[in-house]
């Protein structure tokens, strides 16, 4: 394996990119065993032009640029891949299927308990790194912590452009 130079290693802010949407899959997988207990709910903001997104051109057309979803009582046939979900919303009661790629997420909230992870833009290469086996997410369950009303914002990890020259 060739050496790696000094701004390739110890990417922290790939590290954290990944491991928070990572939050966000379990999260969805745990939707899909158990269902939503209590008053948990999510809000998800994601990218409607971003590749791999598929929602009928009318949302695409009222909802340019960014979308908000959300998972309260009533989707359907959620089912979560190792990169992407797919949900069943109704629109005016209609009902539609979207699917919507992990690195397309821009904010995950679950007001219930004031938890909300905020995302920045993926380039194209850092979308790479962003696919989940199912025992990378293996996370214990009683090490959880709950944090109330925080806001994590990647933006104090990532490298500066011109730190990059």
């Amino acid at each position: 394996m060739p050496p790696r130079n000094r701004e390739d290693a110890f990417r922290y802010d790939k590290m954290v990119e990944r491991a928070l949407r990572g939050v966000v899959k379990q999260a969805l997988d745990e939707v899909v065993k158990d269902g939503l207990v209590e008053d948990h709910h999510f809000y998800i903001t994601f990218f409607t032009e971003h590749p791999g997104v598929k929602l009928p051109n009318y949302l695409k057309e009222r909802y340019p640029g960014e979308m908000t979803i959300v998972l309260q009582h009533q989707f359907y046939d959620l089912e979560v891949d190792n990169d992407k979900f797919t949900v069943m919303l109704s629109f005016n009661n209609v009902p539609e299927r979207l699917t919507i790629p992990l690195p397309a997420i821009t904010i995950f909230a679950d007001p219930s308990v004031n938890f909300a992870l905020q995302f920045q833009p993926l380039t194209e290469e850092d979308e790479d790194d962003v696919h989940f086996e199912a025992e990378e997410l293996d996370i214990d369950k009683d090490d959880k912590q709950k944090k109330k009303g925080e806001v994590v914002s990647l933006d104090s990890f990532r490298k500066k452009d011109k730190d990059k020259t």
